[in-house]
Parts: C-alpha cells; structure tokens; sequence
C-alpha cells in the first residue's frame, strides 16, 4: 500500500470547475486587498465599521473567509480606504 497524497492544486481540480477556483481566487485576492488596505490607513475592524456603516462582525467574516461579501458590502468598505472597483480586461480570454 503506498501513501500517495495529492497537493491542494490537485484536490482543488478534482472538486471543482475552473470557472469556481477562478471566482474563489478573484474573491480571495479582493478580500486581501481589503484586508491591506485597512491595515495600511491604520484602522481596526471596529474603526472601518464606524467610517462604512458595515458592522464589525461582517467585516471579520468577509475577512476570515467565512462568508462571502456582496457587492454592496464590498463598495460600503473600498471607499473609507480611498479605493474602487474597476473592470479590466481579463490576461487570459
């Protein structure tokens, strides 16, 4: 009996589409600059929920990756950071 064990990358492909560990990686590269940019202006989660109007246990969920933000939540946060969205041509299509 060998132990032959499979990377995430493998267990990842094997479980889901391409299209699903696209979004998850779009959604977990935003969340990260959320994350950073809070950090970078200094603010806790409890600071951000004062300047955004989005309570302090939804910003720890969307940032410990147990619930998924909406669109709304995520624009509420993006602008106390001095940030936005922007839609950009995709690399790869």
């Amino acid at each position: 009996m060998s132990n032959t064990f499979k990377t995430w990358d493998e267990v990842q492909k094997d479980l889901f589409t391409p299209e699903e560990i696209a979004e998850s990686n779009l959604r977990v590269a935003l969340v990260g600059e959320i994350i950073k940019a809070r950090k970078e202006k200094g603010l806790s989660q409890r600071e951000l929920e004062q300047l955004s109007g989005v309570k302090q246990p939804i910003i720890a969920r969307m940032e410990n990756g147990t619930s998924v933000p909406n669109l709304s939540t995520i624009l509420k946060l993006l602008a106390p950071l001095g940030k936005t969205l922007a839609v950009v041509p995709l690399e790869n299509v």
